[in-house]
C-alpha cells in the first residue's frame, strides 16, 4: 500500500501595504491630462485606487478651477467624506502641503478632519522640481511655470520646532499617527531622535523617498543604505515603505518589496505607467504594483490589516 503523503503546511505570505498618493502638489495640469484636480475627480480616483488594492490613500487638495494646490479645508471636505463612504481605505492627509504654504495652512485640513494618518516630513530641504517643466511648450495656467521655477530658490521648511508642533497638535491632540517621510539619511536620525524622546511611539511608518532633487538618489545602493540605517536605528519598531520619483517608481519599489518593504504609487510620485507611457489613472499604477507583489508570492494588505500593522485608531474615530 502506497504511503500517504501529507502536504506541508503553507507558510503565511508577508503582507504589503500599498499606499496611493492620488494628486500631490508636484505635478501640474500641463504635464498630464490625467491628473485629478476637482473634488469629484479626486474622490473617484481615490475610490478606484482603493478598489484596485490600495489600503492607504494619501491626499492633497487642488483649486477646482486652476489645479493649483490649496490648503483650504472646505475643498478637502468635498472629497474626504465621499472616499470614506465608498471605501474602507485608510485616509492619509498631507501636512507637507505645497511650496509657500504656512504651517497653519498645512495644519488646517488635518486638524479639522483628524484622520488616522498624516504625512510628516522629517526635515527641511531643497526640493527641486524645476526640471519637470523642461519639455512643456505651452502651459494651461499662468501659475504653473512660476510655481515650478521657484523651486530653484525655495526651501521646504520642516524645522525641529515645526515637526514637534505637528506631533503635539495632530498626534497627541487628534490621535493621528504619521507617515514619516525621510528624503535622506539625516531624516532617519531625526526620526530616531523623536522616538528616543518618546514623542513618537512605535511602530513608526517610515516612508523612504528616492529620486527627488535635493534628497537621496534612486540607485539600488541608496535604497539598501537607507534600509540598513533604518534597521540599525529602529530594529523591529517600524514599518518600512518605499517611494521613488518619476521613472524610478516601479523599479525601486519592486526591489524594496523583495527586501521586506511596503510600497507607494500614485500620480503624485510619477505620472507614468511605464517608459514613455502616461498613466491614465492612479488605479492603473496600483493594479500594476499589485500584480508584481502577487508574482513575488507576497500578499497585499487589506485596509484593516494595514490599520493593525500601523496601530491606527480606526476609521470610526475621524472627524469627517
Amino acid at each position: 500500500m502506497a504511503e500517504e503523503t501529507v502536504p506541508a503546511p503553507k507558510s503565511k505570505a508577508r503582507k504589503v501595504i500599498i499606499t496611493c498618493a492620488v494628486t500631490g502638489s508636484v505635478h501640474t495640469p500641463s504635464m498630464t491630462p490625467y491628473l485629478p484636480i476637482t473634488p469629484d475627480e479626486i474622490a473617484r480616483e481615490s475610490i478606484a485606487a482603493a478598489e484596485a488594492g490600495a489600503s492607504v490613500i494619501h491626499l492633497h487638495a487642488r483649486d477646482p478651477e486652476t489645479g493649483r494646490p490649496t490648503p483650504d479645508p472646505a475643498v478637502f471636505m468635498q472629497f474626504l467624506p465621499r472616499i470614506k463612504q465608498n471605501s474602507d481605505a485608510v485616509i492619509n492627509i498631507t501636512t507637507g502641503g505645497s511650496l509657500g504654504m504656512s504651517i497653519e495652512d498645512r495644519l488646517a485640513a488635518p486638524l479639522l478632519a483628524q484622520p488616522e494618518l498624516c504625512s510628516l516630513n522629517m526635515g527641511s530641504m531643497n526640493f527641486g522640481i524645476f526640471q519637470a517643466g523642461a519639455k512643456i511648450k505651452e502651459w494651461k495656467f499662468d501659475w504653473e511655470k512660476p510655481y515650478i521655477e521657484k523651486t530653484r530658490d525655495t526651501i521646504v521648511s520642516n524645522t525641529f520646532g515645526q515637526i514637534e508642533s505637528f506631533i503635539e497638535r495632530l498626534g497627541k491632540g487628534c490621535g493621528t499617527r504619521f507617515e514619516c517621510e525621510c528624503y535622506d539619511v539625516g531624516h532617519l536620525y531625526t526620526l530616531a531622535h523623536y522616538l528616543d524622546r518618546k514623542l513618537l511611539e512605535p511602530p513608526v511608518f517610515v516612508q523612504t523617498i528616492f529620486g527627488v532633487m535635493g534628497g537621496i538618489g534612486a540607485h539600488p545602493e541608496d535604497l539598501m543604505h537607507m534600509r540598513r540605517t533604518a534597521d540599525r536605528l529602529f530594529g523591529t519598531d517600524y514599518q518600512w515603505s518605499i517611494l521613488a520619483a518619476g521613472r524610478h517608481q516601479m523599479n525601486l519599489i519592486t526591489i524594496g518589496a523583495t527586501m521586506g518593504g511596503n510600497v507607494r504609487v500614485g500620480l503624485e510620485d510619477s505620472i507614468y505607467l511605464g517608459a514613455g507611457t502616461l498613466a491614465k489613472s492612479n488605479a492603473e499604477q496600483v493594479a500594476k504594483i499589485r500584480r508584481i507583489i502577487n508574482e513575488l508570492s507576497l500578499e497585499v494588505a487589506t485596509p484593516q490589516e494595514a490599520r493593525k500593522m500601523l496601530k491606527l485608531k480606526g476609521g470610526d474615530r475621524v472627524a469627517f
